[in-house]
């Protein structure tokens, strides 16, 4: 990775979220925000395998900034702290309903989050968690989502359930302690939990909520950046475009250069034969189903987690096509 800058966790936006405290996109250069999750593999082997370097040049500055979670991306990003980076569906709409200065401009996960039931819960379906807790990222998170539509599926009213917000790192102490007979959840989490815990899928990421075409991380870039950078959000999807293509065609090789960025960026070293499970739930594309993103709008809208159904003009497909 060779001319990147890491800016680390979001400094700026921990102390001054109200501020706006970065400045806005500057011509030349580019700012990178994903999460340390195994959902923005597509980032993290652009970043790793040179693909931004190769696209955007010798005389583009590249800055890297990873966030715990999609609130913490969009806030970063609502804060001039970042240009253009990976974040879940839900934060990105959410945002976006009350300030529309951004713009999903590719897919690049599908699928990627699975139920989990604690092994001795006593529940056998969907419907079994009406009256029960379940683990949820955060509330209006995409996994909250998935959630919501899986327990209409089954004909459970959401309000029969309780949800636990819950760090995906930390709910396998939720379930060992029983505090929670199930977990919606983004892998590796999913098979961190079947090996931890005894945990069972429920729901696995081809059947949880809509399967394969379950939005679950997009690339999202300001419109100030789209203004001034043009080119250079072109450069970002080749990049991108790269990335996806080697997650399709070496998984296995992908999962190693993800487990070696983790240990570099934060210190802990994931089991590779975990990660090597968890990536086939992972669907890896750069395209878009505005359709089952206009349903999780709704169904946010109705939970409360959104302020209206209303994206139009959210996604962007121009520059992807381009």
């Amino acid at each position: 990775m060779k001319g990147i800058i890491k800016a680390g966790a979001f400094a700026c936006v921990a102390t001054l979220a109200l501020a706006g405290c970065g400045q806005g996109a500057t011509e030349g250069e580019v700012r990178i925000g994903y999460f340390p999750n195994l959902t923005h593999i597509a980032t993290i082997i652009a970043l790793e395998n040179g693909y931004f370097d190769e696209e955007f040049g010798e005389e583009t500055t590249i800055e890297t900034m990873t966030v715990p979670d999609g609130s913490a991306f969009m806030e970063a990003m609502s804060t001039n702290e970042i240009d253009i980076g990976t974040v879940g569906p839900g934060p990105a709409m959410n945002t976006y309903t009350s300030n529309p200065a951004h713009s999903i401009i590719a897919g690049a996960v599908n699928g990627g989050a699975v139920l989990m039931v604690r092994e001795d819960a006593e529940v056998e379906t969907v419907a079994d968690l009406a009256g029960e807790r379940v683990a949820v990222p955060t509330l209006g998170s995409t996994q909250d989502v998935m959630l919501r539509k899986a327990l209409a599926n089954a004909g459970v009213d959401a309000e029969e359930v309780e949800l636990i917000p819950q760090a995906p790192a930390d709910t396998s102490t939720l379930f060992n302690q029983g505090d929670v007979a199930a977990a919606a959840t983004q892998e590796p989490w999913g098979s961190y939990l079947e090996e931890q815990t005894g945990a069972r899928f429920l729901l696995d990421a081809d059947a949880f909520a809509w399967g394969e075409e379950s939005t679950n991380t997009v690339v999202v870039a300001t419109h100030d950046f789209l203004d001034v950078n043009e080119e250079l959000a072109r450069a970002y999807l080749r990049a991108h475009k790269k990335a996806v293509e080697f997650v399709q065609e070496q998984p296995d090789e992908a999962a190693s250069i993800f487990v070696s960025h983790i240990k570099e960026e934060t210190g802990n070293e994931l089991n590779i034969a975990e990660i090597e499970q968890s990536m086939e739930r992972l669907f890896p594309t750069v395209d878009v189903n505005e359709q089952v993103l206009q349903e999780m709008a709704e169904i946010a809208h109705e939970a409360g987690n959104m302020s209206s159904t209303d994206i139009d003009g959210l996604v962007d497909l121009s520059f992807l096509e381009k």
